[in-house]
């Protein structure tokens, strides 16, 4: 069970973002941070954030897909980007993904990540 938490007092920031979500015990999935690289390790999209923000996404998809789920099973993701100029491509691509729920969501901004070419990372939490 998945229900979402908005009171009327904050502003509603759907379907960016979810204020909360309150769920049921059910299994959950740690998903480490994922980052723009494919599966030979590549990284993917160097210096363009929409094409790293799409590779992160097919990342997480996939670890989603193994577990059993889909992006509508994410409860909680935590962003961070290399530079604020970022958001705005980050959010265009990120709006493409949610089609039906969207997770709570936090994002920082960082001054870099594990590899130089990387500009953004993404880890989350499901609930299967």
């Amino acid at each position: 069970m998945r229900k979402v938490v908005q009171p009327k007092n904050l502003p509603d920031p759907r379907p960016r973002y979810t204020q909360g979500i309150l769920t049921k015990p059910g299994r959950l999935l740690f998903i480490a941070g994922q980052t723009a690289v494919d599966e030979t390790g590549k990284v993917v999209g160097k210096g363009d954030i929409e094409a790293q923000t799409r590779q992160v996404f097919e990342n997480i998809k996939a670890l989603l897909k193994e577990a059993g789920g889909t992006l509508d099973n994410l409860v909680k993701t935590t962003t961070y980007i290399t530079n604020i100029n970022y958001r705005e491509g980050y959010n265009r691509v990120r709006m493409g993904y949610y089609k039906k729920n969207s997770p709570t969501s936090t994002l920082v901004v960082v001054k870099g990540l594990a590899q130089k070419d990387y500009m953004i990372e993404i880890e989350g939490i499901a609930l299967l």
